[in-house]
C-alpha cells in the first residue's frame, strides 16, 4: 500500500515566474575554480524551511484543519533539534501563530501549497564556506496544479536566507533529487526525463548539468512511475541515502499495487549498481504498512516510511497504526542511523493527500 498524490482537481496556467526583488545569478557564477556540491541531508543544518500553505481550495474542509496541524507538529518536532522557518500567508498568520507560538520563525510570503520539498530551492555549498540556492523552475509537477505564488518560493527562500539563487533551465523538483554528498545522486527517470517538464532534454545533457550544478559524479538512476501520482514518482519516496555506500529503500509488498513492480525493480538496481567511489550499496529495505487508519484512508495516501527527514540529531518519520510495519520501520532507522533519535509521529493529513514529511522539508545547510 503505497498511493501517493493523484492529480489535484486545479490546473494552473504556466507563467514565467518574477524574482520577487531577489538576485537570479547566471549559472555562470558556478563555473568558478570553487567546488560547489549538494550535501548530504544528514550534514548539520543552518535550519529547515517548511510552507504552512494548505488551503481549502486545495485540500477541501474535511482535510485542511488535519493537514494544518501536521506542518504544526512537524515543524515543532524538528525546532527540538534545530531551528525552523515557516512561510506562511499573511491571512493564515494569526492560525500559525496560534499553532506553533514563538517556537518558530513565520514569515510571511504568498503560498498556493505545502511542499517545499519541490517548490523550494536546493542549497548547495563550496569549500570556501560559500552557500547558493539552485532554482529548479518549479511547474506544478508538469503543470498539474496551480503554481504562480509557488514558482516564486525558491527566490523568495534563497533572498531570505540571504544567499544568491542559481538559476538553470531544467524543471525538476527537490523530492526528485537523493543525493549521499560524496558525488552520488539516486534520481528517478520518471519525473526528471518527463516531457511534462524538460521536452526534447536527453538524460546525458540532464546528467551533464546536474552533475555541475549538484557536485555529481555518478546518477544512479531508477525508473520510477509515470502518471500514477502528482510527482510521476519522486525518488524520496524509493530510496534514501544513510551515507556513502547505505541506502534504505521502499518496498511494496502488496502485489495489487501499482508501487509493487517498481519497488522490486527499483531494489534489483540497487543490489546491482556501485556508487561514485565503486562500492556496491548496501541496501537496507523497509516494508509499506499492510493497514492504516481508516479516518483518512483514501487512493492518494502515500503509506510509506522512505519518505522521512534528516535533522539535526534525529529522524523524523512517519507512523501509520500498523503497529507491525511501525516498528520494523524504528528499528532499522535506528539501526540506520545509531547517533540519532528516531521519532514517529502521525500525519494521516498529509499522508492523505499523497505527501510526507520529507515532501514538506527542505533544509538549509551550515557552512
Amino acid at each position: 500500500m503505497t498511493n501517493r498524490r493523484n492529480f489535484v482537481k486545479v490546473l494552473g496556467t504556466f507563467t514565467a515566474a518574477s524574482l520577487l526583488n531577489g538576485t537570479k545569478e547566471s549559472f555562470a557564477v558556478m563555473n568558478s575554480k570553487s567546488t560547489w556540491y549538494m550535501p548530504d541531508e544528514g550534514e548539520p543544518h543552518l535550519r529547515t524551511w517548511m510552507a504552512f500553505g494548505a488551503s481549502r481550495k486545495i485540500w477541501g474542509r474535511k482535510l485542511l484543519r488535519e493537514v494544518q496541524q501536521n506542518l504544526a507538529t512537524i515543524a515543532l518536532t524538528i525546532a527540538e533539534y534545530e531551528p525552523v522557518s515557516m512561510l506562511v500567508r499573511q491571512a493564515d498568520l494569526p492560525l500559525a501563530r496560534r499553532l506553533m507560538g514563538d517556537k518558530i520563525e513565520l514569515v510571511v510570503c504568498p503560498l498556493d501549497d505545502l511542499w517545499i520539498r519541490d517548490t523550494g530551492p536546493v542549497f548547495i555549498v563550496n569549500e570556501n564556506g560559500d552557500k547558493a540556492a539552485i532554482d529548479f523552475n518549479f511547474n506544478g509537477w508538469g503543470e498539474k496544479q496551480d503554481f504562480d505564488n509557488d514558482a516564486e518560493v525558491a527566490a523568495f527562500t534563497a533572498q531570505s536566507a540571504g544567499v544568491p539563487s542559481i538559476q538553470t533551465n531544467l524543471i525538476l523538483e527537490g523530492g526528485g533529487i537523493e543525493v549521499d554528498g560524496y558525488g552520488t545522486a539516486i534520481i528517478t527517470e520518471s519525473c526528471v526525463l518527463n516531457d511534462n517538464r524538460n521536452p526534447g532534454v536527453s538524460k546525458q545533457q540532464c546528467e551533464r548539468e546536474l552533475k555541475q550544478l549538484l557536485g555529481l559524479e555518478k546518477i544512479i538512476w531508477l525508473p520510477g512511475i509515470k502518471d500514477m501520482d502528482i510527482t510521476d514518482g519522486h525518488t524520496d519516496f524509493y530510496a534514501r541515502f544513510v551515507h556513502p555506500g547505505v541506502v534504505v529503500a521502499g518496498f511494496d509488498p502488496d502485489p495489487n499495487s501499482f508501487d509493487h513492480a517498481v519497488t522490486k525493480r527499483h531494489l534489483e538496481i540497487l543490489r546491482s549498481v556501485t556508487d561514485a567511489s565503486g562500492r556496491e550499496l548496501e541496501v537496507i529495505v523497509l516494508e509499506a504498512p499492510s493497514i492504516i487508519r481508516e479516518r483518512f484512508d483514501n487512493r492518494d495516501f502515500a503509506a510509506g516510511y522512505i519518505n522521512f527527514y534528516v535533522c539535526n540529531g534525529a529522524v523524523i518519520a512517519p507512523e501509520f497504526g500498523d503497529h507491525y510495519a511501525d516498528a520494523s520501520a524504528k528499528r532499522k532507522l535506528q539501526r540506520a542511523f545509531p547517533n540519532r533519535d528516531i521519532i514517529q509521529i502521525n500525519i494521516d493529513g498529509i499522508a492523505a493527500g499523497g505527501g510526507g514529511i520529507h515532501c514538506t522539508t527542505q533544509q538549509e545547510p551550515e557552512i
